[in-house]
Protein backbone atom coordinates (compact mmCIF):
# COMPACT_ATOMS: atom_id res chain seq x y z
CA UNK A 1 0.00 0.00 0.00
CA UNK A 2 1.78 3.42 -1.24
CA UNK A 3 1.50 6.19 1.00
CA UNK A 4 -1.66 8.06 -0.66
CA UNK A 5 -3.56 5.08 0.15
CA UNK A 6 -2.41 5.09 4.11
CA UNK A 7 -3.35 8.52 4.03
CA UNK A 8 -6.70 8.04 2.92
CA UNK A 9 -7.55 4.78 4.72
CA UNK A 10 -6.70 6.65 7.86
CA UNK A 11 -8.52 9.93 6.90
CA UNK A 12 -11.71 7.82 6.54
CA UNK A 13 -11.46 6.14 9.53
CA UNK A 14 -11.08 9.29 11.83
CA UNK A 15 -13.67 10.94 9.37
CA UNK A 16 -16.04 7.84 10.28
CA UNK A 17 -15.27 7.93 14.28
CA UNK A 18 -16.01 11.51 14.41
CA UNK A 19 -19.29 11.36 11.96
CA UNK A 20 -20.53 8.13 14.50
CA UNK A 21 -19.42 10.37 17.86
CA UNK A 22 -21.92 13.24 16.52
CA UNK A 23 -24.91 10.51 15.44
CA UNK A 24 -24.64 8.94 18.95
CA UNK A 25 -24.16 12.21 21.73
CA UNK A 26 -26.75 14.96 21.78
CA UNK A 27 -24.55 18.01 22.55
CA UNK A 28 -26.07 22.13 22.27
CA UNK A 29 -24.45 24.42 20.26
CA UNK A 30 -22.65 26.42 23.20
CA UNK A 31 -20.79 23.07 24.43
CA UNK A 32 -20.41 21.27 21.28
CA UNK A 33 -16.61 23.14 20.21
CA UNK A 34 -15.55 22.47 24.29
CA UNK A 35 -17.01 18.83 23.49
CA UNK A 36 -14.84 18.18 20.26
CA UNK A 37 -11.76 19.95 21.84
CA UNK A 38 -11.96 17.56 24.79
CA UNK A 39 -11.87 14.39 22.89
CA UNK A 40 -9.20 15.52 20.47
CA UNK A 41 -7.21 15.99 23.61
CA UNK A 42 -7.92 12.28 25.31
CA UNK A 43 -7.71 10.52 21.90
CA UNK A 44 -4.96 8.49 21.54
CA UNK A 45 -4.90 8.76 18.23
CA UNK A 46 -4.46 12.12 17.85
CA UNK A 47 -1.72 12.10 20.09
CA UNK A 48 -0.01 9.27 18.23
CA UNK A 49 -0.60 11.47 15.24
CA UNK A 50 1.31 14.33 16.81
CA UNK A 51 3.86 12.24 18.31
CA UNK A 52 4.77 10.59 15.07
CA UNK A 53 4.98 7.18 17.09
CA UNK A 54 2.40 4.19 18.05
CA UNK A 55 3.29 2.67 21.36
CA UNK A 56 2.49 -0.91 21.20
CA UNK A 57 2.54 -2.85 24.35
CA UNK A 58 3.27 -6.51 23.73
CA UNK A 59 4.85 -10.06 25.57
CA UNK A 60 6.25 -12.93 23.66
CA UNK A 61 4.60 -16.12 22.78
CA UNK A 62 5.64 -17.94 20.01
CA UNK A 63 4.50 -17.13 16.94
CA UNK A 64 2.81 -14.03 18.18
CA UNK A 65 6.14 -11.97 19.30
CA UNK A 66 9.46 -13.34 19.33
CA UNK A 67 13.18 -12.27 18.75
CA UNK A 68 14.78 -13.48 15.66
CA UNK A 69 18.34 -14.53 15.71
CA UNK A 70 19.16 -10.78 15.06
CA UNK A 71 17.32 -9.80 18.44
CA UNK A 72 15.02 -8.31 16.14
CA UNK A 73 10.65 -9.16 16.94
CA UNK A 74 8.75 -10.71 14.69
CA UNK A 75 5.70 -12.51 14.57
CA UNK A 76 2.18 -12.40 13.64
CA UNK A 77 1.61 -9.33 16.35
CA UNK A 78 4.69 -7.36 14.88
CA UNK A 79 3.46 -7.67 11.57
CA UNK A 80 0.03 -6.32 12.29
CA UNK A 81 1.35 -3.56 14.59
CA UNK A 82 3.63 -2.53 12.01
CA UNK A 83 0.87 -2.62 9.04
CA UNK A 84 -1.28 -0.53 11.48
CA UNK A 85 1.22 2.19 12.28
CA UNK A 86 2.11 2.33 8.36
CA UNK A 87 -1.26 3.00 7.22
CA UNK A 88 -1.04 5.75 10.13
CA UNK A 89 2.41 7.31 8.83
CA UNK A 90 3.63 7.03 11.68
CA UNK A 91 6.26 4.67 13.38
CA UNK A 92 5.83 2.08 15.90
CA UNK A 93 7.95 1.72 19.06
CA UNK A 94 7.62 -1.60 21.03
CA UNK A 95 7.13 -1.79 24.94
CA UNK A 96 7.83 -5.79 26.01
CA UNK A 97 5.73 -5.79 29.12
CA UNK A 98 5.25 -8.88 31.03
CA UNK A 99 2.03 -10.44 30.62
CA UNK A 100 1.18 -10.17 34.07
CA UNK A 101 1.02 -6.40 34.58
CA UNK A 102 0.34 -5.34 30.86
CA UNK A 103 -3.33 -4.19 31.57
CA UNK A 104 -2.21 -1.78 34.32
CA UNK A 105 0.73 -0.36 32.44
CA UNK A 106 -1.63 0.19 29.65
CA UNK A 107 -4.05 2.42 31.86
CA UNK A 108 -1.09 4.08 33.14
CA UNK A 109 0.09 5.32 29.73
CA UNK A 110 3.15 3.21 29.69
CA UNK A 111 1.87 2.86 25.59
CA UNK A 112 -1.41 3.49 23.29
CA UNK A 113 -2.53 0.30 22.67
CA UNK A 114 -2.11 -3.44 23.82
CA UNK A 115 -1.25 -5.77 20.39
CA UNK A 116 0.12 -9.12 21.84
CA UNK A 117 -2.74 -11.83 21.09
CA UNK A 118 -5.06 -10.54 24.09
CA UNK A 119 -8.39 -12.90 24.44
CA UNK A 120 -11.24 -10.57 24.92
CA UNK A 121 -13.13 -11.75 28.28
CA UNK A 122 -15.36 -10.02 30.54
CA UNK A 123 -13.22 -9.88 33.22
CA UNK A 124 -10.43 -7.81 31.24
CA UNK A 125 -13.27 -5.60 29.92
CA UNK A 126 -14.24 -4.09 32.62
CA UNK A 127 -10.76 -2.61 32.63
CA UNK A 128 -10.52 -1.84 29.07
CA UNK A 129 -11.94 -1.70 25.77
CA UNK A 130 -11.34 -4.49 23.11
CA UNK A 131 -11.61 -3.62 19.39
CA UNK A 132 -13.72 -6.09 17.00
CA UNK A 133 -11.40 -9.65 17.01
CA UNK A 134 -8.78 -9.43 14.59
CA UNK A 135 -7.56 -12.93 14.88
CA UNK A 136 -9.05 -15.61 17.10
CA UNK A 137 -7.00 -18.43 19.19
CA UNK A 138 -7.26 -21.27 20.97
CA UNK A 139 -5.66 -23.41 23.98
CA UNK A 140 -4.31 -26.47 23.23
CA UNK A 141 -2.08 -28.90 25.56
CA UNK A 142 1.01 -30.67 25.46
CA UNK A 143 2.38 -33.43 27.48
CA UNK A 144 5.22 -35.40 28.72
CA UNK A 145 5.43 -38.94 27.25
CA UNK A 146 6.62 -41.08 30.47
CA UNK A 147 4.75 -38.57 33.10
CA UNK A 148 1.38 -38.26 30.84
CA UNK A 149 1.48 -41.70 29.74
CA UNK A 150 -2.00 -42.79 28.15
CA UNK A 151 -3.45 -39.91 29.01
CA UNK A 152 -5.85 -39.25 26.37
CA UNK A 153 -8.59 -36.66 27.04
CA UNK A 154 -8.44 -33.68 29.44
CA UNK A 155 -10.56 -35.51 31.90
CA UNK A 156 -7.02 -37.35 32.27
CA UNK A 157 -5.13 -34.45 33.36
CA UNK A 158 -8.00 -33.58 35.94
CA UNK A 159 -6.02 -34.86 39.10
CA UNK A 160 -5.19 -33.00 41.96
CA UNK A 161 -1.31 -34.99 41.58
CA UNK A 162 -1.00 -33.68 37.74
CA UNK A 163 1.04 -30.74 37.66
CA UNK A 164 -0.23 -28.36 34.83
CA UNK A 165 2.37 -25.35 33.80
CA UNK A 166 0.79 -22.10 32.05
CA UNK A 167 2.33 -18.84 31.81
CA UNK A 168 0.95 -16.10 34.31
CA UNK A 169 -1.73 -13.98 33.27
CA UNK A 170 -3.08 -15.52 30.60
CA UNK A 171 -6.36 -17.19 29.05
CA UNK A 172 -4.78 -20.04 29.63
CA UNK A 173 -4.89 -20.06 33.25
CA UNK A 174 -8.52 -19.22 32.81
CA UNK A 175 -8.99 -22.51 30.44
CA UNK A 176 -7.16 -24.94 33.31
CA UNK A 177 -9.72 -23.79 35.96
CA UNK A 178 -12.26 -24.40 33.76
CA UNK A 179 -11.69 -27.49 32.05
CA UNK A 180 -9.10 -29.39 34.43
CA UNK A 181 -10.10 -28.01 37.83
CA UNK A 182 -8.33 -30.10 39.94
CA UNK A 183 -5.20 -30.06 38.35
CA UNK A 184 -2.21 -28.46 40.66
CA UNK A 185 -1.33 -24.97 38.69
CA UNK A 186 2.53 -23.98 37.78
CA UNK A 187 2.72 -20.92 36.58
CA UNK A 188 5.61 -19.07 34.93
CA UNK A 189 6.46 -15.55 34.10
CA UNK A 190 7.82 -16.65 30.61
CA UNK A 191 6.34 -19.08 28.86
CA UNK A 192 9.47 -20.39 27.48
CA UNK A 193 10.38 -21.66 31.42
CA UNK A 194 7.05 -23.54 31.16
CA UNK A 195 8.26 -25.95 28.07
CA UNK A 196 11.32 -25.89 29.64
CA UNK A 197 9.73 -27.56 32.97
CA UNK A 198 8.04 -29.61 30.34
CA UNK A 199 11.02 -30.66 28.52
CA UNK A 200 13.00 -31.78 32.57
CA UNK A 201 10.16 -33.53 33.30
CA UNK A 202 8.70 -31.99 36.37
CA UNK A 203 5.44 -30.92 34.98
CA UNK A 204 2.51 -33.32 33.36
CA UNK A 205 1.83 -30.88 30.82
CA UNK A 206 1.55 -26.86 29.18
CA UNK A 207 -1.65 -25.33 28.28
CA UNK A 208 -0.79 -22.45 26.11
CA UNK A 209 -2.05 -20.48 22.94
CA UNK A 210 -2.27 -22.92 19.67
CA UNK A 211 -0.50 -23.37 17.83
CA UNK A 212 2.90 -23.63 19.75
CA UNK A 213 1.88 -26.92 21.79
CA UNK A 214 1.94 -28.31 18.24
CA UNK A 215 5.36 -26.77 17.57
CA UNK A 216 6.67 -27.94 20.46
CA UNK A 217 5.84 -31.63 20.20
CA UNK A 218 6.97 -31.60 16.47
CA UNK A 219 10.17 -30.07 17.69
CA UNK A 220 10.87 -32.68 20.81
CA UNK A 221 9.04 -35.80 19.71
CA UNK A 222 11.01 -38.07 22.40
CA UNK A 223 9.38 -36.10 24.85
CA UNK A 224 6.59 -34.61 23.83
CA UNK A 225 2.95 -35.43 22.73
CA UNK A 226 -0.69 -34.23 21.54
CA UNK A 227 -2.59 -36.14 23.91
CA UNK A 228 -5.72 -33.89 22.27
CA UNK A 229 -6.28 -34.04 18.19
CA UNK A 230 -7.11 -29.94 18.42
CA UNK A 231 -7.19 -26.90 20.31
CA UNK A 232 -9.90 -27.08 23.13
CA UNK A 233 -11.07 -23.78 23.64
CA UNK A 234 -11.80 -20.93 20.93
CA UNK A 235 -11.30 -16.95 22.11
CA UNK A 236 -11.39 -14.13 20.20
CA UNK A 237 -8.49 -11.63 19.95
CA UNK A 238 -8.51 -7.73 19.92
CA UNK A 239 -6.15 -4.78 20.47
CA UNK A 240 -7.05 -3.23 24.06
CA UNK A 241 -7.09 0.50 24.78
CA UNK A 242 -8.19 2.99 27.59
CA UNK A 243 -11.28 2.90 28.34
CA UNK A 244 -13.11 6.38 27.39
CA UNK A 245 -11.59 6.89 24.08
CA UNK A 246 -13.91 6.61 21.18
CA UNK A 247 -12.09 7.74 18.37
CA UNK A 248 -8.99 5.56 18.88
CA UNK A 249 -11.45 2.29 19.39
CA UNK A 250 -13.39 3.35 16.59
CA UNK A 251 -10.80 4.05 14.35
CA UNK A 252 -8.81 0.43 15.22
CA UNK A 253 -12.38 -1.01 14.50
CA UNK A 254 -12.24 0.32 11.12
CA UNK A 255 -9.01 -0.53 10.10
CA UNK A 256 -9.52 -4.13 10.98
CA UNK A 257 -12.71 -4.25 8.75
CA UNK A 258 -10.44 -2.77 6.25
CA UNK A 259 -7.48 -5.26 6.10
CA UNK A 260 -9.42 -8.11 6.80
CA UNK A 261 -11.88 -8.11 3.77
CA UNK A 262 -8.31 -7.23 1.82
CA UNK A 263 -7.29 -10.13 2.73
CA UNK A 264 -4.20 -9.12 4.68
CA UNK A 265 -4.79 -10.78 8.11
CA UNK A 266 -5.75 -14.02 6.58
CA UNK A 267 -2.96 -14.25 4.60
CA UNK A 268 -0.16 -13.28 7.52
CA UNK A 269 -2.13 -15.92 10.02
CA UNK A 270 -1.91 -18.44 7.45
CA UNK A 271 1.86 -17.87 7.06
CA UNK A 272 2.68 -17.48 10.96
CA UNK A 273 0.19 -20.59 12.19
CA UNK A 274 -0.33 -22.48 9.17
CA UNK A 275 3.60 -22.69 8.21
CA UNK A 276 6.90 -23.16 9.54
CA UNK A 277 8.40 -21.19 7.22
CA UNK A 278 9.29 -18.54 9.45
CA UNK A 279 11.33 -21.08 11.62
CA UNK A 280 14.88 -20.15 9.84
CA UNK A 281 14.27 -16.83 11.62
CA UNK A 282 14.35 -17.98 15.22
CA UNK A 283 15.65 -21.42 15.11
Amino acid sequence: MNTLNRKALLAFALITALIVSTMTMTVTPATAGKLQKQLVAESAIDKVIRRGVLRVGMDTFLPWAMKDKKGELVGFEIDVARRLAADMGVKVEFVPTKWAGIIPALLTGKFDVVIGGMGIQTKRALKVNFSIPYDYSGMAIVAHKEKAAGFTSLEAFNKADVEIACKLGTTAVTAVKKYIPKATLRLFDDEAQAYQELRNGNVHAVVGSAPRPAYEAIKYPDTMFLPLDSSFTKEPIGFAVRKGDFDTLTFFNNWITIVSHEGWLEERHHYWFGTKEWAHLVE
